[in-house]
């Protein structure tokens, strides 16, 4: 038995971490969950797994709630502090990372710094401080195992190989909703549009993500940190099918794969279950049918945020923090109707640029860029 706790237990990570655990026969047992706001759901999963304790961050939404269903055995812990001490907390061996966005960072922190596993859905703890966190991760003896599907399948095919005999490393990217789109249809993309996303079904902020490709450039950044690589080596291509999650080519020319249907439940089995592989829920590839698998360059020019996250991955220091606090406040206003889409990365590339650069920042100065990105995106966009 594995006592997990899962931050970020009512999105869509989190709840298909709980689907998982479900059927694992009291292999995965969650023993704290924690929310923002969706405090209804998480007191159904409270009522489902009668963890040991649940964190609620927003306090309005907490007192809002009636509570008089939750079990008698679990504590409610209101408030962002309550992040830390569960992820910290000594009964638990792993810790889901499933916050979206910076808001994960502090208590995925909280969790290297206390030697955990960490099942890693967050990466933008990554994008942000990769380098503090894998260096503070050796130190204590944490182990970061990625959940995205593309570092998942990374994960699983760097097993068959050395650092020392990779050529590159491939992710893979759906292409998202405007794929064919030519440039003048992109300044014409609504909110509505954007949310459509032809795979997976994920929240909003993710699936903006995927229709400008700022998803994949976050990764790229993740990717050179999780697994210490030059960032020269960290490749992009579109795969509409995602059934490929990605590849590694080693030096003699061999190709290394991971194929599944486009499900989040396998990654978060295998970052549960590590280095067992379990039979699971996850759906299954038929190789008994016809199949196609297609693969097109990504277009810089269409989706010019792949480039800023390969420049962001190559300077390190402040740029991940800035870019990624840049983007999220992007997304609000394309999402608030304030920005037009063909406007999110160029105002994430302006922030960067206008930013003070520091090559070896602390924890501390990363969280005060990151508010800074935040405060400069929300004057120029009222400009």
């Amino acid at each position: 038995m594995t006592n997990i706790a899962v931050l970020g237990s009512t999105g869509s990570i989190g709840v298909n971490t709980l689907e998982v655990a479900s059927v694992s026969e009291g292999r995965f047992r969650p023993v704290a969950l924690a929310a923002h706001s969706k405090t209804h759901l998480l007191l159904e999963q409270a009522q489902e797994f009668r963890p040991r304790s649940i964190v609620v961050t927003d306090p309005n939404a907490a007192a809002r709630q009636d509570w008089s269903a939750l079990p008698a055995e679990t504590n409610l812990i209101v408030g962002d502090d309550g992040l830390a001490e569960i992820a910290a907390s000594p009964d638990i061996e792993t810790v889901v990372a499933a916050i979206v966005g910076s808001a994960g960072l502090q208590s995925t922190w909280a969790a290297v710094e206390a030697g955990k596993r960490i099942a890693l859905a967050n990466k933008e703890t990554l994008v942000m401080a990769g380098s503090l966190v894998m260096r503070r991760a050796r130190e204590t003896g944490a182990k970061i195992l990625p959940v995205d599907s593309e570092h998942s399948a990374v994960f699983q095919c760097l097993q068959a190989g050395g650092n020392q005999e990779i050529k590159r490393i491939v992710l893979t990217a759906s292409g998202g909703p405007f794929r064919g789109f030519s440039q003048d249809q992109l300044t014409r993309v609504t909110v509505e549009q954007a949310l459509k996303h032809p795979t997976w079904d994920m929240g909003p902020k993710i699936t903006i993500d995927s229709a400008t490709m700022m998803n994949k450039a976050l990764e790229v950044v993740e990717a050179r940190w999780l697994f210490d690589l030059r960032p020269e080596l960290i490749e992009v291509v579109i795969h509409p099918q995602s059934v490929v999650h990605s590849m590694v080519e080693y030096i003699d020319g061999s190709v290394v794969a991971q194929l599944s249907p486009p499900d989040m439940k396998l990654p978060i089995q295998y970052a549960l279950s590590y280095p067992e592989r379990l039979a699971g829920i996850s759906p299954k590839l038929n190789l008994a049918s016809a199949l196609r698998l297609d693969f097109e360059p990504a277009d810089p020019e269409r989706f010019p945020a792949l480039e800023l996250g390969h420049e962001a991955a190559r300077s390190g220091g402040t740029t991940g923090a800035v870019l990624n606090a840049a983007n999220e406040e992007a997304v609000k206003g394309f999402l608030a109707g304030e920005l037009e889409f063909t406007e999110i990365v160029p105002v994430c590339r302006r922030i960067v640029e206008n930013h003070t650069y520091d090559a070896q920042p602390t924890l501390e100065q990363l969280l005060q860029v990151d508010r800074w990105a935040r405060e400069e995106v929300t004057r120029w966009v009222c400009i």
